[in-house]
């Protein structure tokens, strides 16, 4: 294809923006936070879960106010760059590369799992690679295309939820809430956060679009704010009505004893039965959910590469511009196959917890760009103040240590793989560049 070093095309409204934000979260209501009860159990995956909600209002006020002064592709990479230099910047862009590029890959695994209970002949992986060939070629046609597909599928998901929380209401229990509530003691709960902040994870992600939004200093706040606040809703409802029905284990462990994948379709299955229609409304709705984060995390992760290769820490051709749609087409496809590697060599659970060690990384960076450059660029036009300031950048950064402590202490043999993986690609790209210079 012809490549061209230009712009990226501006046509994201907010209306989009808002579908974009939760859109790539929503699969985290549907898949994935489970394995967080077998740590904590139900007490201790709602503290995990409350820690992680004031740590990301905290984090997207200051974020949003990054995002609308730095409307940038790149994110956490320019943020980083302009106020820290450019090494760290680095160090940043490349935890955020690790999120978004390995965020995918499991919700690429529910995906094969909710389709797997439609089609039990087709292997989940077949269907996981499958989406993959599928999201990339559609982020690869353009952006608006992406977007509007985005919100449709975005806004179905959100429907499951609410016809989910309906079914589930009556029939809540406050014994089965209280039922081996903390199974490990509080040291579940710590074990639990990485699967609380995968409720939340990848919103952040909205930042990466600013450069094609028609408006990035006044929509980007309301993308973020919109978004959270529905997010928050949405993820209240979800737990308590899969954990009241039958008890945290019904919606971690199937018949067999495995853990499992589609938590919300255990919990219907006790209440309405495998035949039922509201039954099947519910997995269509989820894994149009897991669609919805999957195809915007997606996009996210090639705005995220593109913005390395433009900057010239990735090869150049990885910063190129699509000539005819407008799309980072090269950045799409390249991390498609890093993503397919991943998808078919780890588990959901480890897969999930090194993006969380990148998306903690990032949000550090984040908290620490916000008070860096109110200190030393007061003059910046900032369209959007986060409140309340140092409080909420200092809350978030605090808030943001102790989550990545517990992620660290719970998981030391991915926290290592996680650290070389940053350190190596540090002295990779200091040795190239001194290469380049000789």
């Amino acid at each position: 294809m012809s490549q061209t070093n230009g712009h990226l095309q501006p046509s994201l409204t907010p209306t989009l923006l808002w579908g974009l934000g939760v859109g790539y979260v929503i699969s985290g209501m549907y898949f994935g936070w489970n394995f967080g009860l077998e740590k904590g159990g139900t007490l201790g995956m709602a503290a995990a879960t409350g820690l992680v909600v004031i740590m990301y209002v905290c984090f997207t006020l200051g974020y949003a106010e990054l995002a609308c002064a730095i409307p940038k592709a790149g994110g956490i990479f320019d943020y980083t760059s302009r106020a820290l230099g450019r090494d760290w910047g680095f160090v940043a862009g490349i935890a955020q590369v690790v999120e978004f590029v390995l965020a995918p890959p499991a919700i690429a695994v529910g995906i094969g799992a909710h389709v797997n209970l439609f089609f039990p002949e087709l292997p989940p992986n077949y269907a996981a690679v499958g989406a993959y060939l599928l999201f990339t070629l559609l982020n690869a046609i353009g952006v608006k295309l992406a977007a509007t597909f985005e919100f449709f599928i975005t806004f179905v998901a959100v429907a499951g939820l609410i016809l989910f929380a309906g079914i589930t209401f009556s029939d809540i229990s406050l014994k089965n809430l209280r039922h081996n509530a903390l199974p490990n003691g509080w040291a579940g709960a710590w074990a639990a956060i990485p699967f609380a902040i995968w409720f939340f994870l990848g919103i952040e992600g909205l930042a990466n679009a600013a450069e094609e939004s028609q408006n990035p200093q006044r929509d980007l706040t309301w993308g973020f704010g919109s978004a959270m606040l529905t997010l928050v809703i949405l993820c209240a409802l979800t737990f308590v009505g899969a954990v009241g029905v039958a008890g945290w284990e019904a919606v971690v462990f199937k018949t067999d004893g495995t853990t499992s994948d589609s938590p919300l379709p255990l919990a219907l299955v006790r209440l309405v039965g495998e035949s039922a229609g509201l039954y099947f409304a519910v997995i269509i709705a989820g894994l149009f959910g897991l669609v919805a984060s999957f195809h915007g995390l997606l996009m996210a992760a090639g705005r995220a590469t593109f913005e390395m290769g433009r900057a010239g820490h990735f090869p150049k051709w990885m910063g190129q511009v699509q000539s005819r749609l407008k799309t980072p087409a090269n950045a799409l496809i390249i991390n498609m196959f890093i993503g397919i590697i991943v998808l078919l060599s780890n588990s959901a659970a480890d897969i999930i917890v090194l993006s969380v060690l990148g998306a903690l990384t990032l949000y550090g960076f984040g908290s620490i760009c916000v008070l860096q450059l109110r200190r030393r660029e007061s003059q910046l036009k900032r369209p959007f103040h986060a409140p309340w300031y140092p409080f909420i950048p200092f809350c978030a950064l605090g808030l943001t240590l102790i989550a990545l402590v517990a992620v660290v202490v719970s998981n030391p043999k991915l926290a290592i793989y996680y650290a070389i993986t940053l350190i190596g690609s540090f002295l990779i790209c200091k040795a190239f560049s001194m290469y380049q210079k000789e």
